[in-house]
């Protein structure tokens, strides 16, 4: 009998494995590590895992200062505890900076580590313009943390983290930071893919041959990269030389958090590296909660910077006497002795031509003031949707015609845009 159970046995065991020869051809990249019964018909899809030993995940932080608000980024922290990546990558503005008291700058970066010390992951740091606002902070910089720029590979990728104000307040790259981004990039020709970290993102704005940053694409051509900046606070996709670039928002930093439509909001990108390149899940700090949905108590005050008094500003705008649906306006303070008028405060234009401007919540409105008025689709924001052509004198401030003054109380406003206008010839000398 106990042979015949034997026989029985064996003869199943044979049979289950036949079932798996069978379903072979349908079941490409099946895991060893997956035991389960298969049959003619079975309650799932496939059995292909998503487990390639390849793929690894990591999250990338952003900016948590320029008027940080309290228990934003020190909850983060025990938010990426929750969802383990291999490593944190941030994108700089750690700390407000912007000092030379020795005192507060230590103040600063004690609390900073206190923070980053909980993690149970390491943590990379880039720096940022508050991170090195002067020779100062350059220095402690040094003394803390050495290199202002430096690499690592892991699992085949390379990652380069660079420093957009190089030297202080320039909003460049260096000379020597772009011989060592030549060597770095030699040494590690043959890796998978490259993810590049910095601050700034330099590609977007002024003079890219002088702020190095053509350079630095040049020595990036012919390979497969992902770029990472901040800095702006607000989340927008670029696309260069056929490679994506990523601005991304807020973690903790100051922000209007207008949310979404504006790419306003506070989160974390959470990254897997795939042989294809990055799959990126942009995480909302605010959908990220533990088990016992308790959000943790964490000890980060926030810091008020110095504000102005707002006044609400409400109006519409119109392009030959269409809605302006979809652009975005952006008011321009004049400022005595400035070389140019400062971006002060923005809003984006409804379908039916209305606007409301935030400086620094919300529709809050625009402090007190002489202003220069510039209307653009997009201008950094994440918009769609269909309007009408806006002439390209408005779109700067160095060009516009556009004007306004807020006074205090409510301030409504009316913009009548013509598509045939154009910027006035520059006068002969």
């Amino acid at each position: 009998m106990k042979r015949v159970l034997l026989a029985v046995t064996v003869i199943t065991l044979i049979g289950v494995a036949v079932v798996f020869s069978q379903n072979g051809k349908s079941l490409p990249g099946f895991s060893s590590d997956l035991q389960v019964e298969v049959a003619d018909r079975n309650p799932w899809t496939h059995l292909r895992l998503n487990n390639n030993a390849n793929d690894f995940q990591f999250v990338i932080v952003s900016d948590r200062t320029g008027g940080h608000r309290e228990k934003v980024f020190s909850r983060a922290v025990e938010q990426i505890n929750l969802m383990q990546p291999e490593f944190v990558l941030s994108v700089g503005d750690l700390i407000e900076g912007y000092t030379t008291n020795p005192e507060q700058a230590a103040k600063e970066w004690r609390e900073f580590q206190s923070f980053t010390s909980k993690l149970k992951m390491p943590f990379f740091y880039v720096p940022g313009n508050h991170d090195l606002s002067n020779p100062f902070m350059e220095k402690l910089w040094t003394e803390k943390f050495g290199r202002r720029y430096y690499h690592f590979v892991y699992r085949d990728v390379l990652f380069l983290v660079l420093n957009s104000d190089d030297p202080a307040a320039s909003s460049s790259v260096s000379a020597e930071q772009i011989e060592y981004v030549k060597n770095a990039l030699e040494k590690n020709a043959n890796v998978r893919w490259t993810i590049v970290a910095l601050h700034k993102p330099i590609w977007a704005y002024g003079d890219l041959e002088k702020s190095g940053w053509l350079n630095v694409e040049k020595l990036l051509a012919g390979r497969k990269y992902t770029v990472f900046a901040g800095h702006v606070h607000r989340y927008q996709k670029y696309v260069r030389n056929g490679m994506n670039y990523y601005q991304l928002a807020t973690t903790g930093g100051g922000s209007r958090l207008r949310g979404i439509r504006y790419g306003e909001f506070d989160h974390l990108v959470w990254v897997t590296m795939k042989d294809t390149g990055p799959v990126l899940a942009n995480v909302m700090l605010d959908g990220i909660y533990p088990e016992d949905l308790v959000v943790p108590e964490t000890n980060e005050p926030v810091v008020q910077l110095n504000r102005k008094a707002v006044h609400p500003v409400r109006g519409v705008v119109y392009v030959d006497g269409v809605p302006a649906a979809n652009a975005s306006i952006v008011f321009h303070m004049k400022e005595p002795g400035a070389k140019a008028p400062r971006r002060t405060c923005d809003g984006l234009i409804e379908s039916d031509g209305s606007f409301a401007l935030s400086t620094y919540a919300p529709s809050d409105g625009a402090p007190a003031g002489e202003y220069v008025v510039t209307i653009a689709h997009g201008d950094g924001f994440a918009l769609k949707g269909p309007g009408p052509e806006i002439p390209e004198v408005y779109r700067k401030a160095a060009t516009s015609p556009l004007t306004a003054t807020i006074k205090s109380g409510p301030n409504d406003l009316t913009f009548e845009l013509k598509s045939t206008a154009t910027a006035p010839a520059p006068e002969k000398k």
